[in-house]
């Protein structure tokens, strides 16, 4: 094999491996794109997610202060009731 050949043939080989990395570069960006974008839609749903569960919790305390009230009042009648 001759030095031209050689040459021509590592030529060739560079080209490929140019064109694989800059394929590669390009893959990775997209990725990277993507996995913001993704990052992003997740860190939304986890916003919206905790405001739900604190409206939830605000209103499950206030069902639960309700039937505190409603057991302080039934136990008042019961007592009343006693003792009559």
């Amino acid at each position: 094999m001759s030095n031209d050949e050689r040459l021509d043939r590592l030529d060739a080989r560079v080209d490929a491996l140019t064109q694989s990395v800059e394929l590669l570069a390009t893959l990775h960006r997209d990725l990277e794109k993507e996995t913001a974008a993704k990052f992003a839609e997740v860190a939304a749903k986890s916003q919206q997610t905790e405001a739900l569960i604190a409206q939830r919790f605000a209103e499950t305390l206030g069902f639960i202060n309700r039937l505190a009230h409603i057991a302080e009042a039934h136990e008042q009648r019961i007592d009343n009731l006693e003792s009559q």
